[in-house]
């Protein structure tokens, strides 16, 4: 299978774009992933937001996105204190990350290690985030089914 950036688009007529395509990059040897270009255009100045919480990759937040997660998590604490395990176990799972100059963050081993992130990562666009994955593992989890095709595709398209 071919990766390659797609781009970008706006998702709410007010300016905020949303993340599409994959791009496929290897970590250099400290850990350093560099975002796509498009990627990096769309995404705000200051850190985003990386963290662990589906089983086969990690979620890379922009910090408008984040603050949406945080309301979530703030709201469900409120409704439900019997999830503060749950609530602690993705806040300490997550870490904010800066962009360099060059576009890459920095991806801690424990986190690669969590997706089973090798060298090889695949970068994908989840229109208000980007998504983090080994690329067999995507390419598994994103693997056609007739059923669940037909069904979605007259829901979305029409």
């Amino acid at each position: 299978m071919e990766w390659g950036i797609v781009g970008a688009m706006d998702i709410s007529g007010s300016g905020m774009r949303g993340y599409l395509g994959s791009y496929l990059h290897q970590l250099d040897d400290k850990g350093r992933l560099s975002l796509p270009s498009s990627f990096r255009r769309e995404a705000p100045e200051g850190p985003l937001v990386l963290v662990h919480v589906f089983p086969d990759a990690l979620t890379l937040y922009p910090q408008e996105s984040w603050a949406e997660v945080e309301a979530r998590l703030r709201e469900l604490l409120r409704l439900q204190p019997q999830s503060r395990p749950f609530v602690l176990r993705v806040t300490a799972n997550a870490v904010e990350v800066a962009p360099d100059k060059a576009g890459r963050i920095l991806v801690p081993q424990r986190l690669q290690d969590a997706v089973g992130i090798d060298g090889s990562a695949l970068v994908v666009g989840a229109i208000d985030r980007i998504e983090i994955w080994n690329p067999d593992r995507f390419t598994a989890a994103t693997a056609p089914s007739t059923a669940d095709a037909e069904r979605y595709l007259h829901h979305v398209f029409g």
